[in-house]
């Protein structure tokens, strides 16, 4: 921090509770009061200096009286007592602390050059230009002084002076600060290295581009608005450095204190001025803030009953990169008068304009148009988007509030082509099961249509056969796509053996396939199941032996029905899975979207049948 030290004459100010006086032989023979302090001084210092004191005292000798109120002086008794002491020629330092306050009363005291050579005012502002409006940190704290010594800092353009300061150090390239260039930021790690040094010399620290961003979160909303207005005028600055600075600030100034100041019913009018402030102040370039700083926003904006306006031009822009969001970012807490968790209409709200701006940038890039390569929506863009909703729904499927129309609106947002696999849905779907156990059964046939069960990893399909929440037409559609899945294995190895068996599988078979072709099985999976259409039901005699070889019914981690499990689907019998797959013969539905003549292992099904007619019936369906 730079000083100034004017006077050689040692201090001789004393006090006595309100009152201040020079100690010296001489009496004084003029009382200045300054609020509840009264300065007991002498004319002849005072009145050399001051063109001000010159007036006043003058018609106070006129009354009769001695003594002069000047109660309205800027920066008070501390601010008098060093214009007086200068006076005196006392020892004074001057610093960023104190120095705009003894200006300003300088001025009010009119203690200009014509008075006196080398008066007050003419040594302050020297001091100014030549070292607080040269360096970083006295220049922040000039400015944080200024707040309460308007109007008269304004009318000295001293505001205007530090924010041109600062903001000009602000946007020089970081390559060439080789000052200490911030006070409230932790040590770089490169700073606590030993390797720091070498041969005893420090190396050069490389210093970040948002150095600043940190130092000036302690000013004041109204001239921190005026500092980023004027670095974002240099042009100087790059935007994501700006949208830093901005986040930096918000979660000092206004996020660290909302929560409360909403939960206590205060009134949060300062809040949400700072709010409307900082959106304003976002840059426009796409990708210049992040998504979750945003979604910060306007989470702030629901908490404190912003305009709609505001809250709408926010869904914008997150939507312009909402896959760049995590889930934590999108769990907003539904305001106080709704009952639920989480305000799911305005993810909801989110989601929509982000396919609406996907689609038109699609749409721009077939007329021609070029954009740059990290905003064209890709297959990186849609599998992240993806993540992000399965992750979400996996989470909101816990608030036992959630309708499950807006469940499903949320699922179907997602383009179905970007699941590679739909093992997030599942998992997600599982859970809304799990607090909704009250679902009818044909909410849970709704729910669980949105999973296909050709695109479950092993994994999940395991656990999905021994998840006793699942519909059992569910259960079986799983057991079947992993029975192909087994069968196209065990033929894949197979021709890698024997590559004759390849070119078997190659020949028609008797029914018309080829040997070993999952044609049919491709049929029964693309007609009317997905959508959970007939054929789905197994027999009600087949149930028991059913859950038995599946590892459904009675699984006891270490018996035998965990045996069964943890052998999965692939070791029930082909005949079995057809039978149960199919379904026609006792549940009375259609199945026709299947044909068991051609799934795989259904070989006699009349024998089947017979074979199983002796099975226990079925008790319960899920």
């Amino acid at each position: 921090m730079k000083y100034m030290k004017l006077g050689a004459k040692p201090d001789v100010f004393q006090t006595e509770g309100n009152i201040r006086f020079v100690a010296t032989e001489l009496a004084t023979d003029i009382v200045i009061t300054v609020g509840d302090v009264k300065f007991y001084l002498h004319k002849f210092p005072l009145l050399s200096k001051s063109s001000r004191l010159q007036t006043l005292v003058a018609s106070t000798d006129e009354e009769g009286n001695d003594e002069v109120d000047i109660s309205d002086i800027p920066g008070g008794p501390s601010a008098f007592e060093i214009c007086a002491k200068f006076c005196y020629g006392m020892t004074v330092t001057l610093n960023a602390y104190n120095v705009l306050a003894a200006r300003c009363a300088a001025e009010f005291l009119e203690m200009f050059e014509t008075i006196d050579k080398g008066n007050l005012i003419y040594k302050i502002d020297v001091f100014l230009s030549s070292s607080i409006f040269r360096t970083w940190k006295d220049s922040i704290i000039v400015l944080q002084t200024t707040r309460s010594l308007l109007p008269w800092s304004e009318n000295l353009k001293v505001i205007n002076h530090c924010v041109d300061s600062i903001a000009a150090k602000a946007s020089i390239d970081p390559s060439e600060v080789d000052w200490s260039y911030t006070y409230n930021r932790k040590k770089l790690p490169s700073e606590s290295d030993p390797d720091s040094h070498w041969n005893g010399v420090r190396k050069q620290l490389t210093v970040p581009r948002d150095w600043w961003v940190e130092d000036i979160c302690d000013l004041e909303m109204g001239l921190y608005k005026k500092v980023i207005l004027a670095i974002k005028a240099k042009g100087r600055t790059a935007g994501e450095v700006v949208g830093e600075a901005l986040r930096a600030y918000a979660y000092r100034r206004l996020f660290s204190t909302l929560d409360s100041a909403a939960s206590n019913g205060l009134d949060c009018t300062r809040h949400r001025a700072a709010l409307e402030t900082i959106i304003s102040l976002l840059p426009p370039e796409r990708g210049s803030v992040s998504c979750g700083f945003l979604l910060k926003l306007v989470r702030a904006a629901c908490l404190l009953g912003s305009d709609e306006t505001l809250r709408g031009d926010l869904v914008k822009r997150i939507g312009s990169q909402l896959d760049r969001a995590s889930v934590s970012d999108l769990l907003i807490p539904a305001s106080s008068d709704e009952n639920a968790l989480y305000n799911v209409d305005l993810v909801s709200s989110i989601l929509e304009e982000f396919m609406v701006q996907r689609n038109g940038d699609d749409e721009a890039l077939e007329d021609g148009e070029s954009y740059p390569a990290s905003l064209v929506s890709g297959g990186d863009s849609e599998l992240a988007l993806v993540r992000l909703v399965d992750g979400y729904l996996a989470e909101i499927a816990k608030d036992p509030n959630l309708p499950l129309q807006k469940f499903i609106a949320i699922a179907e947002m997602a383009p179905l082509a970007a699941r590679p696999t739909h093992d997030g849905l599942y998992r997600a779907i599982d859970m809304y099961l799990k607090e909704h156990p009250s679902l009818t059964k044909s909410e849970k046939k709704r729910l669980c249509g949105l999973m296909d069960c050709k695109k479950l990893t092993a994994e999940a399909s395991s656990h999905a056969v021994q998840n006793e929440r699942l519909p059992l037409r569910l259960v079986v559609q799983v057991l079947f796509f992993e029975q192909l899945r087994a069968s196209a294995s065990a033929e894949a190895a197979a021709s890698d053996h024997h590559p004759s068996s390849a070119l078997r599988s190659l020949l028609p078979g008797e029914n018309g396939n080829s040997y070993g072709s999952s044609r049919s099985a491709a049929t029964t999976a693309t007609t009317e199941d997905d959508q959970w259409g007939g054929g789905m039901a197994p027999a009600s005699g087949d149930t028991s032996s059913f859950r038995s070889m599946s590892g459904l019914g009675n699984n006891k981690s270490g018996g035998n029905g965990g045996k069964a499990a943890a052998k999965g689907p692939l070791q029930m019998p082909r005949k079995m899975l057809s039978k149960l797959w199919s379904g026609k013969a006792s549940s009375g539905e259609n199945s026709a979207g299947s044909d068991t003549s051609e799934s795989p292992g259904s070989v006699n099904l009349e024998a089947e049948t017979k074979s199983t007619h002796s099975r226990n019936t079925r008790h319960s369906v899920s």
